[in-house]
């Protein structure tokens, strides 16, 4: 008898540790979250139970599901007791590095590496060749590589936004081609095709056109370098770097990117054309940081 009445007591207190929300409970909140973080309306916004927070007397816990074409994400809140306020808390580890967990999720195996080499501060560029806005960061970096570039390492990663730039993916492919069989050969064709794409644009060309021009500079870069051009056209031909591609895309995606271009600056991450000015300051700090000299 005393075993049924703890397991009655237990299932009791369960079910007060955590409780729905009233429905005009979770209308008030919807609306200060949407106002607060300017979620917009295709956003959908449900509310969580409520349970007793274990570590902020006063309030409960409730978890916040922002949701849009499938994907989700949760945001834990705090709510007073008397329901008359909402905090949103970030709870930081103090013992995780969190620049250091970004940059150990980014794969730099393969990729060529401008700069120095062994330098302490890496900046990795997720770029597309097609973007207006990735050719002036990486006018910007080329200046910037002259003033840092022995103590700073450039990787570049690629996230091609084929549906709105055509030709970016066929660059992607066709530069891990050149990536394949030296550095250099990969630096000269991003350093042409982000100054030049009116080339491959051309005036109304044809995608099939634009496609062909890719790979036609491509192979012009490769016999620049002296490359194997057996197998650097088999590569282009075939496609051959299409799994890289796809890894590259599927990574920047766990790193939050939607758009480019997405720099990190060792873990930092920064979004957009950063002017020099502001690149600068950035470098600076960082060098200063690791040990390393500024400008």
């Amino acid at each position: 008898m005393r075993r049924i009445f703890v397991c009655l007591l237990l299932l009791v207190v369960g079910c007060r540790a955590q409780a729905p929300v009233p429905a005009d409970m979770q209308q008030k909140i919807e609306k200060q979250v949407r106002a607060t973080f300017n979620y917009p309306p295709y956003v959908d916004v449900s509310v969580g139970d409520r349970k007793p927070s274990k570590d902020f007397t006063g309030y409960d816990d409730v978890t916040i599901t922002l949701s849009f074409r499938g994907q989700a994400q949760t945001r834990k809140m705090l709510i007073s007791k008397d329901g008359q306020s909402l905090i949103a808390v970030t709870r930081m580890d103090l013992t995780k590095d969190p620049l250091a967990e970004t940059m150990a999720k980014i794969s730099l195996a393969g990729r060529p590496v401008r700069g120095n080499k062994s330098a302490k501060v890496t900046i990795v560029v997720f770029d597309d060749f097609q973007c207006p806005y990735c050719s002036k960061v990486h006018q910007t970096l080329l200046s910037l590589m002259q003033s840092y570039g022995d103590r700073v390492k450039v990787i570049y990663k690629d996230y091609p936004l084929y549906d709105i730039h055509p030709w970016s993916e066929r660059a992607a492919l066709d530069s891990g081609c050149l990536a394949r069989q030296g550095d250099d050969a990969y630096w000269d064709f991003a350093d042409y095709v982000h100054a030049n794409p009116q080339r491959i644009r051309g005036d109304k060309r044809s995608l099939p056109d634009q496609l062909a021009e890719v790979d036609k500079i491509t192979l012009e870069v490769g016999k620049r370098h002296g490359l194997d051009e057996a197998k650097l056209g088999q590569c282009v031909q075939t496609h051959a770097t299409k799994d890289d591609l796809n890894a590259s895309v599927k990574e920047a995606e766990t790193l939050g990117v939607e758009s480019t271009p997405v720099i990190f600056i060792d873990g930092m991450k920064l979004d957009g054309a950063i002017p020099d000015e502001e690149f600068r300051l950035i470098l600076d700090k960082e060098l200063k940081a690791v040990g390393g000299a500024g400008q």
